[in-house]
């Protein structure tokens, strides 16, 4: 399976600090990871990341939900990716 490290959203050693949100302008922690693909541009087994925070889950799990793009959503804490 094809998943991108977390780091790429910062880290504690990376220039952003811990995983932040991937709503719009949120700069809250993140606590979940919504797991995703675009069937028309990745292969089945790719998958992609967005961090949440409790306020953007259901929103931005809503806007992958209606594309059919929503793979799992899991607790940050449990990712391992």
């Amino acid at each position: 399976m094809d998943t991108p490290a977390l780091s790429l959203f910062g880290g504690p050693t990376g220039p952003e600090g811990p995983p932040v949100c991937s709503g719009k302008g949120c700069r809250r922690p993140a606590e979940w990871v919504l797991v995703w693909n675009n069937p028309k541009l990745h292969t089945p087994d790719r998958r992609k990341t967005w961090l949440a925070c409790e306020d953007h889950r259901e929103h931005l799990s809503q806007f992958l939900g209606v594309r059919g793009f929503l793979k799992e959503t899991v607790a940050f804490e449990q990712w391992q990716g």
